[in-house]
């Protein structure tokens, strides 16, 4: 291990990545926040006390510049088409050429060989090309967010409605807060992590007919959940202009959650955090102004934002 204290958070105004930024912040480590571009957000970041630098994953020379000084980095790169590969094998060689310690790699629950979705099988590919660089690797693989909960909200006469390709699948949704603190236990001390693959999952498992309930008695008002088709899913995604790329991985995610994919609930969370995971309820109520509004419009747009 180098004796550099320099900490590297790519994603840095994402879901994930601003928190990682505040509680390194909060535990007066130097941070280098890199983000995509200059805006509200990054000007948090630097009131922070982090140092704002703004560039592309997919450009070596400002990757690189990035990674000077630096001990452990946090990559995490939204579903692009195209993109997650290249930018991947930027990080890694940025990051042996600087010689840092350790990266923790954001992938995704369904990453495998064999998922149908190319994000996925991507994210898949991305893992094993880290674990050929030097450094140390982690890679975690979280199941839905909490965040999706809101992103996905809508209302209609009769309370409110999660309307979603899901069936009777199940997931223990887990939020982007207790992700980083998983992210920020792993990049201060990460050699015992070494090549690990982690599932993060919240604490309860269950099927959205449950969340729905969950969700209504923290609001205190009637919400239901509505299984909607595949096929209308990817109809609607259309509609909302979004990209074939995208399509083609969220109709296959869907598939993979009615299969069992995302399920599963556990201790990981507590055991390398040092605190349990918020359940649904507590992340609604910890977020009721979130769900005062309607979010089903923007849902599928903001799910990269991660």
């Amino acid at each position: 291990m180098t004796s550099k204290e320099l900490f590297l958070v790519t994603g840095a105004t994402g879901k994930t990545g601003s928190h990682v930024v505040r509680m390194l912040r909060e535990l007066g480590l130097p941070v280098r926040a890199m983000v995509h571009r200059a805006d509200a957000r990054s000007e948090t970041l630097a009131e922070l006390g982090a140092d704002v630098v703004q560039g592309d994953l997919l450009d070596l020379d400002r990757v690189s510049a990035a990674m000077k000084g630096v001990r452990a980095a946090y990559f995490c790169y939204p579903i692009d088409p195209g993109g997650l590969l290249d930018a991947t094998t930027i990080f890694a060689q940025a990051a042996s050429d600087e010689r840092i310690d350790a990266v923790v790699n954001m992938s995704q629950i369904s990453a495998r060989r064999e998922a149908g979705s190319h994000a996925a099988r991507h994210h898949w590919l991305g893992e094993r090309l880290l674990d050929r660089f030097p450094f140390v690797t982690t890679h975690l693989r979280p199941t839905f967010f909490a965040e999706w909960l809101i992103w996905q909200w809508s209302r209609d006469s009769t309370g409110g409605v999660l309307r979603l390709p899901f069936a009777d699948g199940r997931h223990a949704p887990i939020s982007a807060v207790d992700q980083a603190r998983v992210i920020t236990s792993i990049l201060r001390d990460p050699v015992p992590h070494d090549r690990a693959i982690y599932r993060l999952v919240g604490p309860v498992e269950k099927d959205h007919h449950q969340i729905a309930r969950e969700i209504g008695d923290a609001l205190g008002e009637p919400v239901r959940y509505e299984s909607v088709g595949i096929d209308a899913f990817a109809e609607a995604l259309r509609a909302q202009g979004n990209g074939e790329f995208l399509i083609q991985h969220l109709t296959n995610v869907a598939q993979d959650y009615r299969d069992g994919v995302f399920a599963g609930a556990d201790d990981t969370v507590e055991v390398l955090s040092g605190a349990p995971a918020a359940t649904v309820r507590a992340f609604v109520e910890a977020n009721r102004q979130a769900f005062a509004g309607e979010g089903q419009e923007r849902a599928w747009r903001t799910v990269l934002d991660r």
